[in-house]
């Protein structure tokens, strides 16, 4: 068998394969590296200042800093919504050995609700166990006495303070001042819509009634920051820069802490409300809706059962009685619509109506009955107001119409926005036939006028309405906005706020003015005056009106019995009035729920009123409530 030929290794070949491939792996390795430098030079020089950027605000965070809120007064500098520290006691659970063990012995120490524990640990859970979190809230001043003593034996435990409102008064201006709570899901998509979010980045309560709601953004202020340097933790290592937040500017109101004290207690249980307010420039020195509440309750959370409490009771103390109240204004418009009568022609200073006991419509059998059951004979415009006479004003209703009745009325503030400085207010109504025809989907009747003549059927209005377009009448037509807010502080000074006007009323002669409120001096003054009792022996010279509003209707021939009638169907009484009379310097508005006549009940209550302005330092008298008079 012949042997296989062993071949030469060709090392010149191989030689040359292998640079082939030195080079090949070479001109790689450079590719490559110049792809990294090139990686390089982009990541370091040209993104240089993006990277930065972003590695700062890693380190980097802004924290807001919540502003001071400001602080309310009185018109005499009586502060009436003040800041008090609250104090809270924090554990930071990375300095505390034994985080339960510390929870236990401080529950016990400070007799505190066991269950704060499981709410404290779950709350531990959620957060960094390098930040603090809170195990009580509100502690009183015996606790931070006592844990500040035996402080050493809980590391990491510590007592922080913080702002929370206060009201002083508690319900004596809480339909007025309103109140500040937590902020919830509303209130931040009304914040986001407003673009206002931002500035409540570290704040937890907003204004949610009452002054404190309508002038929030005065009071909140501007929310300040802080720059802080923070570790790959989120651990603050330094501050880096300071912002300081810019104070809520101070608000002082046109209410007397006194006037306000002493009408609340005149209110005493009863349900109703009463406003008093200067003629001249619409300032609200007092503003009273009874039954109220303690605004305190809302400021740290509400309790489910004390919210209950208060929604399901049937006296209503939640509603601002004063603002959002909705009563027939019964009698107590008789003088302006005599101004409306005058102007239209209807009957002049010395026209003289026979009121008999009732009052029909051409062609028709229903009679409107007067509120005296034989009538009062013959008057004019004077005695038709003393004695409140309806007949009178039936008359007047029915040859003016319903369409003169609104116009004329709308003027006097009636089915309007008052204009004050609070958003919970409701407008009333002042019916027309366009508003019967959307409302109820009916014709207007002239059965339908009559009533409104006498400020019932559809007719309702506010408290406050009711003290406004008093305001305009002694003003002889000029509209003045009532106004809660006196004056702003301000670092540069206090900044008073101006009047608020509309447009006056103009008639065609200014004694129709004169008419209307002469009537009303006699209604107090007078020898058949309605509330000539209540008044009795004053001091000054005042002027009034009375009515007596009914809740239900009466049968045409049904006599209403007080007596027997349900508490809640019994009839409202009011009466507004003013003094000095030749030049008025003060009017009121008083309601009254299902008590009976406005002569009987409201007219002491108004003269007490008036008495605590204009005899400041005596006491109110109640005047005799011994009137057999309904209005």
């Amino acid at each position: 068998m012949a042997k296989s030929q062993v071949k030469m290794r060709d090392h010149g070949a191989e030689s040359s394969l292998y640079w082939r491939r030195a080079v090949i792996a070479f001109v790689g390795i450079m590719v490559l590296m110049g792809v990294l430098l090139a990686n390089l030079y982009h990541l370091q020089i040209i993104q240089h200042q993006s990277y930065q950027t972003r590695s700062n605000d890693n380190r980097i965070k802004v924290v807001p800093v919540p502003p001071t809120r400001g602080l309310i007064y009185d018109r005499n500098g009586v502060l009436l919504a003040e800041n008090r520290p609250i104090y809270s006691l924090e554990i930071t659970p990375e300095q505390a050995p034994d985080l339960e063990q510390n929870v236990d012995q401080l529950i016990a120490l400070l007799e505190l609700d066991p269950q704060v524990k499981d709410r404290f640990l779950t709350e531990v859970r959620r957060q960094r166990r390098f930040t603090p979190v809170v195990l009580v809230n509100r502690l009183d001043e015996a606790q931070v006495a006592r844990f500040s003593i035996n402080q050493h034996k809980f590391p990491g435990a510590s007592i922080e303070a913080y702002l929370k409102r206060f009201y002083p008064y508690r319900d004596t201006f809480t339909h007025v001042i309103g109140y500040v709570a937590r902020i919830n899901d509303k209130d931040v998509a009304r914040l986001k819509a407003d673009n206002k979010f931002a500035n409540y980045a570290s704040t937890q309560d907003i204004g949610k009634l009452g002054v404190e709601r309508y002038y929030e953004d005065m009071l909140h202020g501007q929310t300040g920051y802080q720059e802080v340097e923070v570790n790959n933790r989120g651990r603050v290592i330094r501050t880096l820069k300071y912002q300081p937040p810019i104070p809520g500017n101070d608000i002082y109101l046109n209410v007397d802490v006194a006037l306000q004290q002493k009408a609340q207690k005149l209110m005493g249980n009863r349900r109703g409300a009463a406003v008093i307010m200067t003629p001249q420039d619409g300032k609200i020195l007092a503003l009273i809706s009874s039954p109220s509440y303690d605004p305190n309750l809302f400021v740290h959370g509400i309790s489910g059962p004390e919210y209950r409490e208060l929604l399901n009771n049937p006296d209503r103390p939640l509603i601002n009685r004063a603002s959002q109240g909705i009563y027939a204004p019964a009698s107590t418009v008789k003088p302006m619509l005599a101004v409306m009568g005058l102007n239209e022609g209807v009957f002049t200073p010395n026209t003289r109506f026979f009121g008999g006991p009732f009052f029909q419509i051409p062609n028709t059998k229903h009679k409107f009955r007067d509120w005296r059951r034989w009538g009062h004979g013959w008057m004019d415009v004077y005695r038709a107001i003393e004695i409140s006479a309806d007949t009178f004003f039936y008359d007047l209703a029915y040859k003016a119409g319903i369409d003169t009745l609104h116009d004329y009325m709308t003027q006097f503030g009636f089915g309007q926005f008052s204009g004050i400085d609070l958003h919970e207010e409701a407008n009333g109504t002042m019916p027309s036939r366009d508003w019967k025809r959307s409302r109820h989907k009916q014709a207007w009747y002239q059965g339908d006028t009559i009533s409104v003549g006498i400020g019932q059927g559809y007719w309702s209005a506010t408290p406050l309405q009711l003290a406004r377009a008093t305001t305009i009448l002694v003003d002889h037509g000029e509209t003045i906005h009532p106004r809660l807010l006196h004056a702003i502080g301000t670092p540069e000074g206090m900044i008073a706020m101006p009047i608020s006007k509309g447009e006056p009323i103009v008639v065609k002669h200014d004694s129709y003015w004169n008419v209307a409120l002469s009537g009303m001096h006699r209604v107090i003054n007078g020898r058949e005056g309605t509330a000539r009792r209540a008044f009795a022996n004053t001091p000054y010279t005042a002027a009034g009106k009375s009515g007596t509003a009914q809740v239900f209707s009466l049968a045409e021939n049904q006599q209403y019995d007080h007596a027997s009638t349900k508490e809640h169907l019994r009839d409202n009484a009011l009466f507004v009035a003013y003094a000095p009379y030749e030049n008025p310097e003060v009017v009121v508005s008083v309601v009254l729920e299902n008590i009976g006549g406005g002569s009987t009940h409201a007219a002491p209550v108004a003269r007490s009123l008036l008495d605590l302005y204009m005899l400041p330092d005596k006491e109110p008298v109640i005047g005799d409530e011994s009137s057999e008079e309904q209005d």
